[in-house]
């Protein structure tokens, strides 16, 4: 059979977050695999106890010897924050660009891994053959340094993957959008398959740039009576430099909170990209200065309960404090899911008189994704004979197709996590061709989602636990009366009846309707107690609780 070049997203098609492509080479049987990114998410409040969500790679356990190698696009925990949790289960080689390299060193450090993953560091423009792919990386602008579009040839065909990226036409801390290079490979007579970030396709026009934000963020730390304290993604260094250019400009010094933001700054500052930048002073000399000579960078963007802003807004932190009539620059925008988080905190702030701004209020803040007429600039460069839209939600990679189906584009692939995308010979998408699904890490066990206990913990938010503890003879009669704790049931002190009188009461019952022989069974008798401890409470509650039955024999 003819050599094939396919794709096939284990994570990040049909969901923001958890990116993780591949590309694979070769007849079906015999392939050789090539791993684009390997993202994260995180648990949200339908995963109790879940910290980070990660995708399911059970399908490459069986083909480790043919994975060529890992590229990272950029350093977003939804791109590589995967990797150091992942990687014993690929064992291949990472190749990443220095900021991405030293991201990863520092977050295999600060978690205590107990193994070092083999990470090769790529300069932007490097080219990379990997068996038979061959890889070139070309920067593209996104709200973190060093990201790059990859750029793949192989014997059956060539295809773009964007990473994530805009055209942004005054970048901070990042080099603009390769735009010599993106045509060049557009003019190539060979077809050109294009896998594309599709994650603002749904907005019309195009993202403002980070200089815009630099300006207005410059008016508003100079404008400021006060202490000026901006909230911003730890990753983002192009808005920590806008916010200690503004800062320097308006003859304030830099504090940094959280240890996010320092690790971050550290890595940027060592590779250069801080240069004329003032080192940010520690927290602890928040409370030295005069309130109008100080600029606070922290974290908490995303309202995070135990991150800097967080704490400033509950007035707990040891350290950090704010008055009325300061000042908070919320320079991000809430990942959908935290809206509630950070709106209780901006609340909070309010409460105590301070000033918040969002960007609700002011150009604060701008997407590192492509809008619309972006898209159509970049079907114009490349001129692509094939469509995969990922990185998105359904509606997402719907506007992209229906977009590059205006723009003429022959082949529109629309695939969700675990379809095959067929680029070369023959574009097609084969669906659920590969096993996908997700992994839980609960604390530092990495699990199945049906290995995780998630269903009995979203049952004890629900309803509670009620625990019975019973001693019968071998005449199956009771030899004391049953023991009984309720978790998470209300108290009903004043009521005539509460839940203790009601759970002993249908234990009565059970003993009272049950022979002693059929009592000795102590599976039976546990049973038919849970069972009628259930009903009755469901009864007099209206809530079903988890009820637990040990019966011991003596």
């Amino acid at each position: 059979m003819q050599d094939q070049l396919v794709f096939v997203p284990l994570g990040g098609v049909g969901e923001i977050g958890m990116n993780f492509g591949l590309y694979g080479f070769g007849a079906p049987e015999n392939r050789k695999w090539l791993i684009v990114d390997c993202g994260l998410t995180f648990g949200g409040p339908d995963l109790p106890g879940i910290e980070l969500v990660m995708p399911d790679v059970r399908f490459l356990e069986d083909e480790v010897e043919n994975i060529v190698g890992m590229v990272l696009t950029h350093a977003h925990e939804d791109h590589y924050g995967g990797v150091m949790d992942l990687w014993p289960m690929l064992e291949c080689d990472v190749y990443a660009s220095p900021f991405a390299a030293e991201m990863l060193k520092a977050k295999g450090k600060a978690n205590n891994f107990g193994y070092q993953v083999p990470v090769n560091v790529v300069q932007q423009g490097a080219t990379l053959q990997l068996g038979p792919f061959k890889v070139e990386l070309i920067n593209v602008a996104h709200s973190i340094p060093e990201s790059s579009a990859l750029y793949i040839e192989t014997p059956a065909g060539r295809v773009l993957h964007t990473g994530d990226w805009k055209l942004d036409p005054s970048p901070v801390g990042n080099a603009p959008t390769d735009e010599k290079r993106l045509r060049e490979i557009g003019e190539m007579d060979a077809p050109l398959a294009l896998v594309c970030d599709s994650t603002n396709a749904v907005r019309d026009g195009v993202s403002p740039g980070e200089g815009d934000v630099a300006e207005s963020l410059e008016k508003l730390i100079a404008d400021a009576p006060n202490r000026v304290a901006v909230t911003i993604f730890a990753s983002n260094v192009g808005r920590m430099i806008s916010i200690a250019r503004a800062a320097q400009k308006a003859g304030r010094h830099v504090v940094a909170s959280g240890r996010a933001i320092h690790r971050t700054s550290e890595i940027a500052r060592d590779l250069g990209l801080f240069d004329g930048i003032e080192p940010f002073l520690d927290q602890d000399a928040f409370g030295y200065l005069p309130r109008e000579k100080v600029c606070l960078i922290c974290t908490g963007s995303q309202g995070e309960s135990r991150a800097a802003i967080a704490r400033i807004a509950r007035d707990d932190h040891p350290v950090l404090t704010l008055n009325k009539g300061d000042q908070v620059i919320f320079s991000s925008k809430a990942i959908p899911g935290n809206e509630k988080d950070v709106l209780d905190i901006q609340n909070m702030l309010i409460n105590q008189g301070v000033k918040v701004i969002s960007d609700k209020d002011a150009l604060v803040h701008v997407s590192g994704h492509p809008r619309r007429d972006e898209l159509r600039q970049l079907y114009d460069w490349l001129k692509p004979n094939v469509l995969v839209p990922v990185h998105g939600e359904a509606a997402h990679l719907e506007a992209q197709a229906e977009l590059g189906r205006e723009a003429g584009i022959q082949d529109i692939l629309s695939i969700r996590n675990g379809d095959m995308a067929v680029l070369y010979p023959a574009p097609q998408r084969l669906k659920d061709e590969v096993p996908s699904g997700r992994l839980y890490l609960d604390g530092d066990i990495l699990c199945m989602p049906e290995e995780s206990g998630v269903r009995e913990r979203r049952k004890l938010s629900f309803g509670g636990v009620i625990a019975i503890s019973m001693v019968i003879d071998g005449k199956g009669q009771l030899r004391d009366a049953p023991m009984v704790e309720l978790y998470g049931l209300p108290q009903l002190e004043d009521e005539d009846e509460d839940f203790n009188i009601v759970v002993e009461k249908a234990i009565d019952g059970v003993i009272r309707s049950m022979p002693a022989k059929k009592r000795g069974a102590i599976e039976v008798l546990g049973e038919a107690v849970r069972r009628a401890v259930r009903s009755e409470v469901n009864q007099f509650w209206g809530k079903k609780p988890i009820v637990k039955v040990f019966v011991h024999k003596v």
